[in-house]
């Protein structure tokens, strides 16, 4: 098997531990050795290609734990998505997983989709050996009747219904069941985002049936009682976590939070590049309420994930970089951003042992960008190179 040794000026083989004169050794799917240089390239095969990036910085490939593949991210998403037939929607999330895999995002959680799109997709970039993004996909959520996102289908109503969503999930190939535990922002006629949708009584059955199929369960909540109902029930994942209890209102409970943080329940900002432009309309004081909920989480020591709710009006699929500079503007340091987007992330959506750093024996998920991204976020912007899971993408 043909050996890859990549090498740059410097190497992050985690954010914490930089490098100066770095190298990344690949063979097939997996890293065979990551770190200096002079330690690395002496473990090369005579005949290993060799690709050489001075000026450049070698670090895993970043995470997106928060997409919606099947939307388009224009101002007309859900109405396109609606009259979209299957074979649009496939071509669609192709593209927009092409899209991310260029921007150096190596893993992507897709947290609803319809008539298992993701999954389907995911086979065919196998089947056809197309690179591409490793893809978690949730399939159908769960929701109430016309509730939140009602039109991915998966309304359902009463405890058998529930459990026959969670097979008929699994049974298609989802890798977490998602449940909207709240009302949102897309669906209209719906609960608003505040309001919660199931009780924690249903909570549990939803994670105590998803866990007789081995599958962690993801819990969009906005409301600070539907947050803490889904703490409380033991969901893996808190999507957007803003507490809210009314228009503008928030109530961030503490000992819910100190719980997250104690049983490893990560929380997902689901924040786009739009945070410039929300931040903008709704004035610095209420920004930082709002935006605020992530360093107040950190310093509680809840896990955070990087993810944008890409699709949705204006949440492009290829620009991690705008996403990330909210935590800069929050004042997190550039080495703990990155830490978020690449090795927290993967410990949160249960793939810590396979990726999310550049270690032996994990998989060849290897980012490599022009400039110093611990020096200046925006290096992470100038790709030169990225192997998703060995494949060879840019």
């Amino acid at each position: 098997m043909t050996q890859l040794l990549v090498t740059a000026s410097r190497i992050l083989p985690r954010p914490s531990t930089p490098l100066e004169d770095g190298a990344v050794l690949v063979e097939g799917d997996r890293i065979l050795a990551a770190g200096l240089r002079a330690e690395v390239a002496p473990q090369a095969a005579p005949d290993a290609e060799r690709l050489d990036f001075p000026g450049a910085t070698l670090l895993p490939g970043l995470f997106n734990a928060h997409v919606h593949l099947a939307f388009d991210a224009t101002r007309e998403m859900l109405p396109n998505f609606l009259a979209s037939e299957d074979e649009a929607l496939r071509a669609g999330a192709k593209d927009r997983l092409g899209q991310l895999l260029r921007s150096g995002v190596t893993t992507v959680r897709d947290l609803g989709d319809r008539d298992a799109l993701g999954a389907r997709v995911r086979t065919e970039l196998a089947a056809e050996r197309i690179a591409a993004p490793r893809l978690l996909t949730a399939g159908s959520p769960l929701t109430v009747l016309k509730g939140h996102c009602h039109f991915f289908g998966g309304e359902v109503t009463g405890d058998d219904a529930i459990l026959a969503m969670i097979d008929a999930n699994a049974a298609a190939g989802a890798d977490v069941i998602k449940v909207m535990a709240s009302g949102g922002q897309i669906t209209e006629g719906g609960a608003d985002m505040w309001e919660s949708q199931f009780d924690v009584q249903a909570l549990r059955v939803i994670v105590e049936h998803a866990a007789r199929h081995g599958l962690p369960v993801a819990a969009h909540a906005h409301g600070a009682d539907a947050i803490e109902a889904s703490v409380e029930a033991g969901v893996r994942t808190i999507e957007h976590c803003t507490w809210m209890t009314g228009p503008q209102r928030q109530d961030r409970r503490e000992n819910v939070a100190k719980r997250m943080a104690a049983e490893g329940i990560a929380a997902c900002s689901t924040s786009s590049r739009n945070w410039r432009m929300l931040a903008e309309r709704m004035g610095e004081e209420l920004a930082k309420t709002v935006y605020g909920r992530l360093s107040w989480l950190e310093e509680l020591g809840v896990p955070l994930l990087a993810g944008t709710d890409a699709g949705l009006p204006g949440s492009v699929f290829d620009d991690p970089v705008g996403a990330l500079e909210l935590y800069e503007w929050l004042g997190f340091g550039r080495r703990r951003i990155l830490e978020i987007a690449t090795e927290d992330s993967a410990a949160g959506v249960g793939l810590g042992d396979v990726t999310g750093r550049l270690a032996p024996g994990l998989s060849a998920d290897v980012l490599v960008v022009d400039g110093d991204p611990l020096a200046d976020l925006s290096a992470l912007q100038n790709v030169r190179l990225v192997l998703s899971r060995g494949a060879r993408a840019y």
